[in-house]
């Protein structure tokens, strides 16, 4: 049984139909990034998960609970970390901690074994009497982390964990969130592309209140059409080295640019369905006895799929 089951939620703001009808299924174990550009519905989606709102009609079950009928009981299942991760800067890190416990009603005999697990999975153990006033945003984030984790729950919802980190600290909460994500379910919700597709196991993206593509990284990007996907430099004629290359089953495409080597020609191919042609194209090449100087494919990025579902009709 899937641990998060949204089916055919719908959602208005007066007028306005912010989500129209969208359904999908997240598994226990996965991590399932949630993308969309602004005003797509991904934040109305995780108010409705989290209970903080109702649905005009559909259904939105977590860990097998309706999140209409059944709200506190859903609530008690999740770790929910906003983009603005609201902290009380003048507790120390154990303070907040033990508050947020409380708070979760994390009985008193658990409470201190919770929090020592918390800070070490968190990376938080020498941090754990400083005021939060005084850390770095990386370790900020570290705490928000450590209090959606604090009453152990199934499911965590992360909206913008890593905004405003360096390279560095994006790491390290990459990392910890590949950790968490082999106990627990994860929705990452992000405007980071390179992230998501490094961290999640899974992507969702909405746009306009509609699901326009989901999938593994490797299913989104075996189909979008129209990425340049194999590149090669030849020395020979440019013409005969252009048509052989059209002539080729499978190549859609061909774009070619002079390089700074003498006699040689920059060439880029868009093939059916980004299908790899490379050794098709070097059998052709030295049969015809021109010079294959460098060929490689590139894989189309996150950020071209998200483009062309966002901004045309679904390609599922």
């Amino acid at each position: 049984m899937s641990t998060i089951r949204v089916l055919n939620l719908r959602k208005k703001y007066g007028e306005t139909e912010a989500l129209k009808g969208i359904s999908f299924d997240v598994d226990k174990g996965e991590i399932v990034g949630f993308l969309g550009p602004n005003g797509a519905g991904k934040t109305t989606t995780m108010k409705i998960l989290t209970c903080f709102m109702a649905a005009e009609s559909g259904e939105a079950h977590v860990a097998g609970h309706d999140c209409f009928k059944e709200s506190l009981t859903v609530r008690r299942k999740i770790g929910y970390l906003p983009e603005n991760n609201p902290l009380y800067l003048d507790m120390t890190v154990y303070e907040y901690l033990r508050y947020m416990a409380e708070l979760h009603d994390v009985p008193y005999h658990k409470l201190f074994d919770r929090i020592k697990e918390v800070i070490v999975d968190c990376g938080l153990t020498d941090k754990l009497h400083k005021p939060i006033s005084t850390l770095s945003k990386g370790f900020r984030q570290r705490v928000g982390l450590a209090s959606t984790l604090i009453h152990d729950p199934e499911i965590l919802i992360l909206d913008e964990p890593t905004v405003g980190l360096d390279p560095n600290q994006i790491v390290e909460i990459r990392n910890l969130i590949k950790t968490l994500g082999k106990k627990k379910t994860v929705i990452l919700c992000s405007h980071n592309l390179a992230e998501v597709e490094l961290t999640c196991n899974r992507i969702i993206i909405i746009n306009e209140g509609k699901i326009v593509a989901s999938g593994t990284p490797a299913e989104l990007k075996s189909l979008v059409e129209g990425h340049a996907n194999i590149k090669l430099t030849v020395k020979g004629d440019k013409t005969k080295v252009t048509m052989l290359l059209r002539d080729i089953d499978g190549v859609k495409e061909v774009a070619c640019q002079q390089t700074r080597e003498k006699g040689a020609y920059a060439y880029e191919l868009v093939t059916v369905k980004n299908k790899d042609l490379r050794e098709k194209i070097i059998a052709e090449i030295f049969k015809n006895e021109f010079k294959l100087l460098e060929i490689h494919r590139e894989s189309v990025s996150l950020e071209e799929i998200f483009n062309q579902v966002t901004k045309s009709n679904s390609l599922f």
